[in-house]
């Protein structure tokens, strides 16, 4: 298994329009945030090669970072493929957190046998501000599972979702990250001069506007 470097996982997600740079056209986000980038990392499932490199790092990570791992965990939706593929890779069993429990049935939230005590990575494929991959992790915690860390494919790198991880005494390791993108993007012609520094503006202060010329 190989752990990919962060400009080689930027360079995959551009090839494929896994990612979209559009300062001159921002997109909204859920919560009314404009944002000059868009993060769709469902896509690499449908490119083999992408996947290959995208869960070769994964697996490459679970195991050089948490070696006590018994368990991967995804995140719903986006994450349940990228945790089934990485525990493949790595023999491990999986399950995954729902947004909300069932409303029928068994009514889980947690799917897949997890006893108390296990020790558990969880697997998600975006960090922004970092709120639902911590809901992940308290769903777990509640559950019995003792959660080791957080390993995802992409993240902006944002201060509120960087202060969420920490204040739920967890972490985050992820593949490749913004500034790593944006510097591809520029070297590679994917972005023109100077929105790099917009990009990144954004970033550092996603309610400040200013960077939108």
């Amino acid at each position: 298994m190989t752990r990919h470097d962060k400009r080689e996982i930027a360079s995959n997600l551009l090839s494929i329009g896994a990612v979209f740079l559009r300062p001159e056209q921002p997109f909204t986000w859920a919560s009314g945030i404009k944002s000059p980038i868009y993060c769709d990392n469902r896509l690499t499932l449908s490119a083999p090669a992408v996947r290959d490199v995208i869960e070769e790092s994964l697996a490459a990570v679970v195991k050089e970072e948490y070696p006590e791992a018994q368990m991967l965990m995804g995140t719903s939706t986006a994450g349940i493929a990228h945790a089934a593929i990485t525990a493949t890779l790595l023999n491990m069993p999986m399950g995954y957190v729902r947004g909300s429990a069932k409303d029928h049935g068994r009514t889980n939230r947690i799917e897949g046998k997890m006893e108390p005590g296990t020790k558990v990575v969880v697997i998600e494929d975006l960090i922004s501000t970092g709120g639902s991959c911590i809901e992940v992790v308290d769903a777990l915690r509640e559950a019995g599972a003792e959660v080791l860390g957080i390993v995802s494919i992409f993240t902006y790198g944002m201060k509120k979702g960087i202060e969420r991880i920490a204040a739920a005494n967890t972490r985050n390791t992820s593949l490749s990250d913004l500034d790593a993108l944006v510097a591809v993007a520029e070297e590679q012609k994917y972005i023109a001069e100077g929105w790099a520094e917009r990009i990144l503006a954004f970033r550092d202060n996603p309610s400040d506007e200013s960077w939108i010329k």
